[in-house]
C-alpha cells in the first residue's frame, strides 16, 4: 500500500463558546434569564447594570423595606422561646416585651432625644384633629413596612397560627400544633402520617437538647409525641377554614358536613363519604341510596350538598402572585394593524465598565490576558442578550402577521400554523423557532399566551380548507358552555355538531381535545 499526502478543503460548523452561550440564552425563560444575568454580574467585574438609581452603600440597608410575613414573625418568636424550654421544637404562645422592659426603652428614647430646638406652637389647634397622623416610635421605613405587611395576603399557615394564639396549650401541645401547621400542603391537607411526624419531632428534640435515649425511653417518648400530635390534630381540624388538616378527601368532606345542621341530607352525605369516592364521582344515586339506607331523592340532595363543599380548604390562601406570568412581548392595536414590542421590564440594561476596560488597555502579561478574556466575555454576553431579544421580536412579529385574524376576532379565528412556516419566513432553523417559542409569553388584547399557543395542526373541512386545532378546541369549549346541564353533550354529539359546521373531527379527537381543556365527560357534567 502506497502512502501519500493530499490536500482537501471542507467546511464544518464549530460550536464556539460564544455560539453555545447564544443558543443557551435563547431557550431560557424570563426568570431563568434574570438569574443568568445576576450570576454574570457577580462573576464578571467588567459588567454592570446601566441604571441611574443610587446604590445603597451600607450592608443590609436594602433589606429595610422588605416586609416580614406574619408566619416568619411567629416562627422567630417561638424559636426564641424554645431555647428556654425542655422540649426541642416546642412552641408556646408568642410573648411580647415585658412592662419593665417597655418602660426602660421609653425612658432611653426620651433621654436620648434632643428635639429640633423649636418651641413654637401653631396658632390653631387643627393639628389635634382627625387629619393629624398618629405619633409612634416608628420611622418612615418601619411605617411603610407595616403598611405593606397589612396589605399582603395572609397565608394559610399564618391564618392558623393566629387562631392558635387563643388556645390554652401545654408546651408539647403547642409544639405539636405548630409542627402540624407547618406540615400542611398548599391545599390544607396533612400528607404525612402521625407516626412519621412524631419521629421527626423526637429527632428535633434529641438533636436540640443533645439527649441520648435508650430504646425503651425512645419508644415511650415517641408514643407520647404520637398521642400529643393526635390531640393537636383534633384541635387543628376544628379551626377555620373547615376541613383543614384532613388526611384524605373523604375526611375533608366529612369535617365540613359535620359543621352543618343535622338534616337527613347531611346524614346521607356523611354515609356517602364513607363509601368509595368513585361512586360519588359517577353519581350512582341508586347504589348510594341502597348502601346509605335512604331514598333516591335524599341521595340526590346529599350529592348536591357535597358538590357545594370545598375539596381544597387552602385554596383561598394560595399565593396568586407567584403564579403570575410576565410577558416577553406586548401586542397592542395601532390603527388598522397591531404594534409588537418587547416588554421593557424584562430587558436587562447592561454595559461594560468603562473605568476597568480603560485601565487594562495596553497592559501586558498573563494577568492582563485573563482580564482581557473576561472583558471579551462581558461584550459577548451583552451581544448575545441583544440577539436573543431581537430574535424573539422577529418571531413574535411573524406570528402576529400570520395570526392577524386571531388578534381581530379571537381564538375561534385561529389559523393552522407550524414551526416550519415561521422558520422559512425568517431564514432560521426549526429548532431555533422551537427554542424561542418555549417559555416565552405574549400579552394580547385577549390575554397572555405562550408563543407555542399560536401553533396548531390542521384539521380538514368539507370545503377543502383547513381549520386550526386551537380553533377547534375553542369551539368545543363554546359548545360545552352552551349545553343543557341536565342533558350534556357526549363526545359523539360534539363530533356531529362539528361536522355540521364543516369540520371533520373524530370522536377520539374530540375526547383528546376535551381532556386537554380539562372538561369532564358528559356523565360527570350532568346536573342532578
Amino acid at each position: 500500500m502506497k502512502q501519500g499526502l493530499s490536500l482537501r478543503v471542507s467546511q464544518h460548523l464549530a460550536l464556539t463558546p460564544q455560539l453555545q452561550q447564544s443558543i443557551r440564552l435563547l431557550q431560557l425563560s424570563t426568570l431563568e434569564m434574570a438569574q443568568e444575568v445576576e450570576q454574570m454580574l457577580d462573576e464578571n467585574p467588567f459588567l454592570e447594570l446601566a441604571t441611574d438609581a443610587a446604590e445603597r452603600e451600607a450592608f443590609g440597608v436594602d433589606r429595610l423595606d422588605a416586609p416580614i410575613s406574619l408566619g416568619d414573625q411567629i416562627a422567630e418568636q417561638m424559636a426564641d422561646q424554645t431555647a428556654t424550654q425542655t422540649t426541642a421544637g416546642s412552641a408556646s404562645e408568642p410573648f411580647g416585651t415585658s412592662e419593665s422592659e417597655a418602660r426602660e426603652d421609653e425612658q432611653s428614647l426620651d433621654s436620648n432625644w434632643e428635639g429640633d430646638g423649636s418651641v413654637e406652637l401653631r396658632p390653631d389647634d387643627s393639628e389635634w384633629g382627625g387629619d393629624a397622623p398618629a405619633r409612634t416610635h416608628l420611622g418612615d421605613d418601619e411605617t411603610a413596612s407595616a403598611t405593606e405587611l397589612a396589605s399582603q395576603p395572609l397565608s394559610l399557615a399564618a391564618h392558623l397560627h393566629q387562631q392558635a394564639l387563643g388556645l390554652r396549650l401545654t408546651d408539647d401541645e403547642a409544639a405539636a400544633l405548630y409542627f402540624l401547621i407547618e406540615s400542611l400542603d398548599d391545599d390544607g391537607y396533612l400528607s404525612e402520617p402521625i407516626e412519621t411526624l412524631a419521629d421527626a419531632l423526637l429527632a428535633q428534640e434529641t438533636s436540640a437538647l443533645a439527649l441520648t435515649l435508650t430504646e425503651t425511653e425512645r419508644c415511650n417518648r415517641l408514643q407520647q409525641w404520637s398521642q400529643t400530635l393526635r390531640t393537636a390534630l383534633h384541635g387543628l381540624q376544628h379551626m377555620e377554614p373547615t376541613g383543614v388538616g384532613a388526611r384524605t378527601l373523604a375526611e375533608c368532606l366529612r369535617l365540613q358536613i359535620e359543621e352543618l345542621r343535622n338534616t337527613p341530607e347531611a346524614q346521607a352525605a356523611l354515609a356517602m363519604c364513607a363509601q368509595p369516592l368513585e361512586w360519588l364521582a359517577r353519581r350512582d344515586t341508586r347504589r348510594l341510596a341502597s348502601l346509605c339506607g335512604c331514598s333516591e331523592a335524599t341521595a340526590k340532595a346529599a350529592l348536591a350538598l357535597i358538590a357545594r363543599l370545598e375539596p381544597k380548604p387552602g385554596r383561598r390562601f394560595a399565593d396568586v402572585e407567584r403564579q403570575l406570568v410576565v410577558p416577553d412581548v406586548i401586542v397592542t392595536p395601532q390603527g388598522r394593524g397591531f404594534k409588537v414590542q418587547l416588554n421593557p421590564d424584562v430587558m436587562p440594561r447592561l454595559r461594560v465598565q468603562d473605568i476597568y476596560a480603560n485601565a487594562i488597555r495596553g497592559a501586558r502579561g498573563e494577568s492582563a490576558q485573563g482580564l482581557q478574556q473576561r472583558l471579551q466575555e462581558a461584550r459577548w454576553f451583552i451581544k448575545n442578550i441583544q440577539q436573543r431579544f431581537d430574535t424573539i421580536l422577529r418571531v413574535a412579529s411573524a406570528i402576529v402577521e400570520r395570526q392577524r385574524s386571531f388578534f381581530q376576532h379571537g381564538e375561534l379565528a385561529m389559523r393552522p400554523l407550524v414551526l416550519r412556516e415561521i422558520a422559512d419566513e425568517l431564514g432560521l432553523h426549526e429548532s431555533t423557532i422551537s427554542r424561542v417559542t418555549s417559555a416565552k409569553y405574549m400579552a394580547t388584547p385577549f390575554g397572555t399566551f405562550e408563543l407555542k399557543y399560536f401553533f396548531g395542526s390542521a384539521l380538514g373541512t368539507e370545503s377543502g380548507g383547513n381549520a386550526s386545532s386551537t380553533a377547534v378546541r375553542a369551539l368545543i369549549k363554546q359548545l360545552v358552555a352552551s349545553e343543557d346541564p341536565h342533558k350534556p353533550l357526549s363526545d359523539n354529539q360534539i363530533a356531529d355538531l362539528l361536522k355540521e359546521q364543516g369540520i371533520e373531527c373524530a370522536r377520539r379527537t374530540v375526547a383528546k381535545y376535551r381532556e386537554a381543556l380539562k372538561i369532564a365527560p358528559a356523565n360527570l357534567r350532568k346536573t342532578l
